[in-house]
């Protein structure tokens, strides 16, 4: 009886070990992303019978793997890594499950959760039809970072609020590069993500528009021209050397270093600049909003959203569920906090609830509210300061845009790199976006 009885329980044990699930998720090797992954035995320890695999890639080859596996409905990833621009447009294909009824299903976990406690342009941006289908793991707009030393060293004072000629001055004075101290860090990696995320904004501001309201293309305008001789004359004058190879996170160790006089990039960063761990600098840094340009100061600062969807093709919706509730929570912003020491390395830019902490406040407060303000008066209906038929600040949101951004962020490399002018590389930008109005029927 003794021996059935071990048996039994043998076999028992077998049989929840075979029903523990595997859980695949598909995510950027940015720095909030590599604290989730390693707090993921939080989850797991809570969720015994699920199992978090991770396939972690470089922000251009995570889309395009993602986009491939839930247009085709290969069902490789259980949970998807996605920003503002896919979330309308893959809730729009059918390709990621509104979450609604899962909510509704877990009275639960909705009533934890705290739908009402996301930032309105951040629930928002993750809804389709007003039915919210990711939740946001951190959300961003963009914004200026210098060095207070090296600017009252100088005897130069940072506007709140700059313009692109201040910003150029400014390099100028700091660029000392036989110091190993660079005037400027901006993105020149190729890729609709990467450098044409800062850049569009450049554009905007200038007063530049990809499309006309009759999407007619508008790439070889005199706005565009002025922008991207701008930007790149800006960053071959006072940059670093081998600028297209710089994304964000090549950018966040050079300021991080000490290299970078200033830098214009993701609010996200702010956290990481000041957190001892990662940063030489924390002591010197100072923030202020993103540069505006002569045209308009519509569409100077983005808005993006890193969220978790549940793609349409998973057979395990209920534990991606599980997981996306618990990575997006009040309660994992706080576990952050707990394992960073360090309430300003949370992830930020989702919650109301996160900026009303008085940990938060204090030890954010040099950068809480500018990243706030950025994120509440980003506009992606308005970006531009003409009309336009599209939303999105720093991208177009239709499904050829991904394509479209990637080569004419290959265009400005090519000019940051000498190997085209900016008149060649405007001339075939304007060639693609033409192509990309008429073979996808937006042209009137």
């Amino acid at each position: 009886m003794k021996k059935l009885l071990a048996l039994s329980l043998l076999l028992g044990m077998g049989s929840a070990a075979l029903a523990q699930t595997t859980i695949t998720i598909a995510t950027v090797n940015n720095p909030d992303m590599v604290t989730m992954q390693k707090l993921t035995p939080e989850f797991e320890k809570a969720n015994p019978d699920i199992k978090v695999k991770w396939v972690v890639l470089p922000e251009n080859e995570l889309r395009q793997k993602i986009t491939l596996d839930v247009a085709s409905g290969a069902g490789t990833f259980d949970i998807a890594t996605v920003g503002a621009y896919e979330v309308p447009i893959w809730a729009k294909n059918g390709w990621i499950e509104p979450l609604g009824a899962l909510f509704n299903k877990n009275p639960n976990i909705r009533a934890a959760y705290d739908l009402d406690d996301l930032l309105a342009p951040v629930r928002k941006g993750l809804s389709y039809n007003n039915l919210i289908h990711a939740l946001p793991f951190y959300a961003e707009s963009s914004m200026t970072f210098y060095r207070k030393d090296l600017f009252q060293q100088a005897g130069l004072k940072m506007p709140v609020k700059p313009t692109w000629t201040q910003i150029e001055r400014f390099a100028k004075a700091l660029h000392k590069p036989d110091k190993g101290q660079y005037g400027i860090c901006l993105r020149g990696l190729p890729g609709w993500g990467e450098n044409m995320a800062v850049f569009g904004t450049v554009v905007n501001t200038f007063g530049g528009r990809w499309f006309d309201m009759n999407w007619n293309a508008q790439v070889n305008s005199a706005a565009w021209k002025r922008a991207m001789t701008f930007y790149t004359g800006l960053i071959k004058k006072y940059g670093p050397p081998g600028v297209t190879s710089n994304g964000f996170t090549e950018n966040l160790t050079l300021f991080s270093q000490g290299k970078c006089g200033m830098w214009i990039d993701a609010t996200v960063a702010a956290g990481f600049v000041t957190d001892p761990a990662q940063s030489k600098v924390v002591n010197s840094v100072g923030f202020a909003n993103s540069p505006t340009g002569p045209g308009t100061p519509r569409g100077s600062n983005w808005l993006w959203i890193w969220s978790l969807a549940i793609p349409k093709s998973t057979t395990h919706e209920q534990e991606a569920f599980k997981f996306i509730t618990w990575a997006t929570s009040k309660e994992y912003i706080q576990l952050v906090a707990k394992e960073k020491g360090n309430w300003g390395a949370v992830p930020p830019g989702t919650r109301k609830s996160t900026y009303a902490s008085a940990e938060y406040q204090k030890a954010a407060g040099a950068f809480a509210n500018i990243v706030l303000d950025s994120i509440n008066r980003a506009d992606p209906t308005r970006p531009t300061k003409d009309p336009v038929p599209y939303t999105g600040v720093q991208f177009v949101a239709i499904p050829e845009f991904q394509a479209l951004g990637t080569q004419v962020g290959q265009y400005l490399a090519g000019v940051l790199s000498g190997q085209m002018t900016v008149d060649q590389a405007l001339s075939q930008g304007q060639a693609a976006a033409s192509r990309v109005s008429t073979e996808g029927g937006y042209k009137k």
